[in-house]
């Protein structure tokens, strides 16, 4: 899901100049590209030039193509999402730029890949450090109510499309190997003991650390906090990113995904009151945030995308209702809201999602989640693999 955190709610502005349009790009390229894109208030023809002006300006800024400090964004905390939702963009939209926007996007997803390829506990991210895990393996907490799972796989994306895009580059296995490995830091202490092997890797043996309870659930801003749990989205979305290329996703992007969603669905908790719920309602698309959600009130698509997404990778086995249930009713939520609405927009007051983002967020997870529902039933045969 790939929300700022605090930090971001500060004003953050290279989020607001760089995230923004970048996940604009997604939604627009996405539209475009598989010919749904709806011409009412902007045509076809239009769209695509400033979508291209879009892509192409957002490479040319990033440091591995700018040399301007005052211009310029990439090596932070958050800086690989936001060249994964560029470099996305750019590899759906590449029939429509030129040589030189192809090479600056090319540079910038290398320059992000690159510096994420080392470490097992702490990597750089710019000049701050960026753990791996949230506890180490025996249980001490390095990041109190901050469950790293997010940057892991917001990471991880950005060294899967860098190696899908650019498959003869030099350090293309140094990127693959290292998608890997973050994926499967989306680990509980379960993942710790065992023999269980991964894509190649031994996860007792690799494992230094955890992100997750054994239960499913996570914390983020120090609550347990479903939207985070959802922001697993990220490594599903590699379905679609290999299946664009008729390639299989590693089945480490699947790692704990059942056992987060058995979470959503089936684990109680216990009110104040007394009362006992679980996360998702039955019968309902509302959501029950067992310890508040500093985020707003409402995000039923957030919860319908990641829905959509375990029903067509089939990680909702043994979980009832199955995920395409909770879908529908999630979606249908989702629905009402854009219903208040003539232009078709999500929110209305600020207090129904706070992130300063919220529109383009929807915008980028819907492009993202058409595209996995389009190679899963659009090719000439269902390309979502995993393997």
């Amino acid at each position: 899901m790939a929300m700022l955190d605090r930090r971001g709610r500060e004003g953050e502005r290279p989020g607001e100049q760089i995230r923004l349009p970048a996940m604009a790009a997604v939604a627009t390229t996405t539209a475009l590209v598989t010919g749904v894109y709806d011409p009412a208030t902007l045509s076809a023809a239009n769209a695509t030039i400033r979508t291209r002006n879009l892509i192409r300006t957002l490479a040319a800024r990033h440091l591995a193509n700018n040399s301007t400090p005052a211009t310029r964004w990439g090596n932070g905390w958050q800086t690989a999402l936001w060249a994964n939702y560029t470099a996305l963009a750019g590899w759906l939209f590449r029939d429509e730029l030129d040589d030189r926007a192809r090479r600056d996007i090319a540079a910038m997803t290398a320059w992000e890949a690159d510096r994420l390829t080392t470490g097992n506990d702490l990597f750089l991210v710019g000049t701050s450090g960026h753990q791996l895990y949230e506890k180490r393996r025996d249980g001490t907490v390095v990041t109190p109510g901050d469950s790293k799972a997010e940057e892991d796989n917001w990471s991880a994306a950005v060294l899967s499309l860098a190696e899908v895009m650019m498959p003869g580059h030099p350090r293309a296995a140094a990127w693959k190997r290292r998608n890997l490995e973050l994926l499967l830091a989306a680990a509980c202490p379960a993942d710790l003991t065992g023999t269980t092997t991964v894509n190649g890797i031994r996860l007792s043996n690799w494992l230094r650390g955890t992100n997750i309870a054994d239960d499913g659930t996570l914390d983020n801003h120090n609550i347990l906090h479903p939207l985070y749990m959802v922001a697993f989205d990220q490594s599903l979305y590699e379905g679609f990113v290999y299946g664009l290329a008729d390639r299989s996703a590693a089945r480490a992007a699947l790692h704990n995904i059942t056992r987060v969603y058995s979470a959503l669905v089936d684990k109680p908790f216990t009110a104040p009151d007394g009362t006992v719920k679980t996360i998702y309602q039955p019968g309902s698309g509302r959501i029950h945030y067992p310890e508040g959600n500093d985020w707003g009130t409402h995000f039923p698509f957030y919860f319908g995308n990641f829905d959509l997404l375990v029903s067509l990778t089939a990680q909702d086995t043994g979980i009832d209702p199955d995920a395409a249930t909770w879908e529908r009713l999630h979606n249908e939520e989702q629905l009402s809201l854009m219903a208040r609405f003539a232009d078709g927009r999500t929110y209305g007051a600020s207090g129904e999602n706070t992130y300063y983002g919220r529109e383009h967020r929807i915008g980028a997870m819907a492009g993202q989640a058409f595209l996995t529902l389009f190679v899963a039933r659009n090719t000439t045969k269902n390309r979502l693999r995993f393997a």
